[in-house]
């Protein structure tokens, strides 16, 4: 009979971030003091420890909760429509402007914006949104006056950005303006007793989803995901995990089900943490960063998908659409 290990899930009033380790209880300290408040959020990490969902329990924990938080990805915007995007524009301002756009700024009116990846923005760029912070107002192009805004600013980014600003490629007044409210969210390596409770807490949403009923997991199989050291954070933890309910032939996960997502080999020595924006800048597009991600994970799907924010169908899919194949002698 295989032993079924269950961790409970506790119930706090920061359901976003599980966990109980020190990191994280420190975090949700801050977070229900600052919360409340209308104080501008730095959040910094590498990628897939759950900046996105602490930026949403800011946003829960405020009293702008009954207005939208409005997310913006700065990575996923071409500069040349960056400007639009954030500040709206008018009909006929330029060629193809059939009607006027609502831009983030203004629909993040009374609620919350949140810029993730803010670290990859222009100099340009930076300069006017330190612009519209500054005065609470947008001008949207083509648009006759500015519009006063009232919202409360979230960031979020996975680089160092004092050593962008050291490098003159981040301005320093946005990063001080950026800068009152700190939040680092630790790695998942350096809390690993958080895991077995995140796995379970993964497991439960993913039966809810999906309509299976995985009891657990074996402890042999909480001793695998806890010894991983985790490169992609929680994205990674989540992604395999949920690949694992798939390959899992019985109603508990084992050891042999996580090991078959091949998640089990330590990353190599030379494994660098600013790969993944590397990736996504990759200049010849999609394919070009699919084998990017491809070669640099080794072609593990469960990994490269997690650097590209992708399932690992998605990933499945492209591969195919491309036409890619492992190189002779990787397995």
């Amino acid at each position: 009979m295989r032993y079924i290990h269950r961790t409970a899930v506790l119930e706090d009033d920061c359901p976003e971030i599980v966990g109980t380790s020190a990191a994280i209880q420190n975090i949700k300290a801050l977070l229900r003091k600052m919360g409340p408040t209308n104080s501008t959020v730095l959040i910094t990490g590498e990628t897939g420890t759950g900046k996105d969902a602490t930026a949403r329990l800011i946003h829960r924990l405020s009293p702008r909760n009954k207005f939208d938080l409005v997310a913006v990805n700065c990575t996923a915007i071409p500069e040349t429509l960056l400007e639009s995007e954030l500040f709206g524009y008018e009909k006929g301002a330029f060629t193809g402007a059939n009607h006027s756009y609502v831009g983030k700024f203004q629909l993040a009116d009374r609620g919350t914006l949140f810029l993730d990846e803010i670290g990859d923005l222009s100099c340009l760029a930076q300069c006017k949104l330190l612009r519209a912070l500054e005065e609470h107002e947008v001008q949207p192009l083509g648009g006759r006056r500015p519009i006063a805004v009232d919202l409360r600013v979230i960031t979020a980014t996975h680089q160092d950005l004092e050593r962008l600003v050291e490098e003159e490629k981040f301005r320093s007044d946005l990063y001080y303006r950026l800068n009152v409210v700190r939040i680092h969210m630790p790695p998942l390596r350096h809390r690993r007793e958080d895991i077995p409770l995140l796995a379970n807490h993964i497991l439960a949403q993913l039966n809810g989803g999906s309509g299976r009923c995985i009891e657990g997991f074996t402890k042999q199989a909480l001793d695998e995901l806890t010894g991983h050291p985790w490169p992609g954070n929680v994205r990674q933890l989540r992604n395999v995990i949920e690949a694992a309910t798939f390959a899992c032939e019985s109603k508990v996960i084992t050891r042999g089900d996580i090991r078959a997502m091949q998640m089990s080999s330590a990353p190599k020595p030379s494994y660098r943490y600013d790969m993944p924006s590397m990736i996504h800048t990759a200049p010849a597009g999609e394919m070009d960063a699919l084998k990017r991600a491809l070669e640099y994970t080794d072609w593990n799907f469960t990994h490269a998908a997690s650097i590209l924010n992708w399932s690992r169908m998605t990933l499945y899919r492209k591969v195919s659409k491309y036409g890619l194949m492992r190189p002779a002698g990787q397995v």
